[in-house]
């Protein structure tokens, strides 16, 4: 399929990232990273709006759209590490569902048989299911598993006499085998729904669920490390599914089922770079932002953050796959930052090294040497000042 644009407004990319053709495979022959948007809405089940999701998702930043963003803590620049391209949107017609999904499950299977983490930018969450399938038809079913954060289970049978919406992909997913119910983990769920029925099936499935009076009492980070355990347990890759409405409507009010009572943005944020560190993602997605609801831009900010901290989270993974050392994004954010010459060094000119990851590790190290060494140079030039 060629490159579509955007079906609803101009044609960005995600935060100014190259662009590419999806039926043109050298577009993105480079990339580790495909986005693609899926402004589909039409399965909601009360208020709509999240069409116009893609497009907020990829303009909603206040700093320049240079396809670069230095992340201060991981120390790594996730456009330009992963080289991100965004492939624009998918054609999705409001009115032909399973033509809309299948178009969408196409491109997504296009983009992991091309070994490219595919991320999807939506749209409401009956475009789960398309996204889910199209991986499975790749890496097999039953061979991958779902993270997945929201206020509401989406597992109901019949929404509206219809088997698609947005309250009903992740039991369509589970029936086609393309994931297991025992390898299906959710977080943020609140309120009253599902119901007995709907429970007594997921209970059945094995599908594991973190209700948000468990996440109160244990913590978010000990239910994480369950979770993420059980996910890659005899599984290819692990898949990580966002409904942003499992944030408190307070700071997220821009979606179509606000649930209050939900995680903090910043929880939310912590657990995704989290999940891109410590397990092998094979794709991901942000759904449900809905921008006539937002207020400030606050909700399509906080989505193009999910984004952006998912993928910090893996080029870190990878950064430290290649070094063998763990980075400890904890570490003093100006630590290692400068490097220390010996004076005989300074005064003779000798060039200063151009750095590394393991030097600046090394760096943060030596951050107490001698008074009489000399500040040389600045190892890493990457930061939001530079020119490009």
């Amino acid at each position: 399929m060629s490159r579509y644009g955007a079906m609803y407004g101009p044609d960005v990319t995600f935060t100014g990232v190259p662009r590419c053709d999806l039926a043109d495979p050298s577009s993105y022959a480079d990339a580790s990273v495909v986005i693609v948007g899926a402004p589909y809405d039409s399965g909601t089940s009360y208020r709509s709006g999240a069409r116009m999701g893609p497009l907020a998702l990829r303009i909603c930043d206040y700093s320049e759209h240079t396809g670069s963003r230095p992340h201060l803590s991981l120390r790594v620049d996730p456009l330009l590490d992963l080289r991100v391209v965004d492939a624009g949107d998918v054609e999705m017609a409001p009115t032909e569902t399973k033509l809309a999904l299948d178009n969408l499950q196409a491109a997504v299977q296009q983009i992991a048989a091309a070994g490219k983490i595919p991320v999807v930018l939506g749209g409401d969450h009956t475009v789960a299911m398309a996204d889910i399938t199209g991986l499975a038809e790749h890496f097999g079913y039953g061979r991958i598993s779902v993270i997945h954060f929201d206020a509401h289970a989406d597992t109901g049978d019949i929404q509206f006499g219809s088997l698609y919406g947005h309250g009903l992909p992740m039991r369509r997913v589970i029936e086609s085998g393309a994931v297991r119910g025992d390898r299906f983990l959710q977080i943020g769920l609140r309120g009253y729904w599902p119901e007995p029925p709907e429970l007594l099936w997921m209970a059945e499935q094995g599908m594991r669920c973190y209700e948000m009076a468990e996440i109160g009492k244990r913590g978010l980070e000990e239910v994480l490390t369950e979770a993420m355990a059980i996910a890659v347990q005899d599984t290819g890759g692990v898949y990580l599914s966002v409904d942003i409405d499992v944030v408190d409507p307070g700071s997220a009010p821009g979606t179509g089922t606000p649930e209050p009572g939900g995680l903090s943005p910043r929880e939310l944020l912590d657990a995704v770079r989290r999940i891109g560190r410590d397990v092998p993602l094979v794709g991901l997605e942000i759904v449900e932002v809905a921008p006539p609801y937002d207020h400030a831009d606050v909700t399509a900010m906080l989505g193009n953050r999910v984004v952006l901290e998912t993928l910090s989270g893996i080029a870190r993974r990878r950064a430290d796959a290649a070094t063998g050392v763990r980075w400890d994004e904890s570490t003093p954010m100006m630590a290692g930052r400068v490097r220390a010459v010996e004076p005989a060094a300074a005064e003779t000119g000798s060039p200063a090294g151009t750095g590394s990851a393991a030097g600046t590790r090394s760096a943060a190290g030596t951050a107490g040497a001698s008074e009489s060494a000399t500040v040389e140079a600045v190892e890493d030039h990457r930061d939001h000042e530079r020119p490009l």
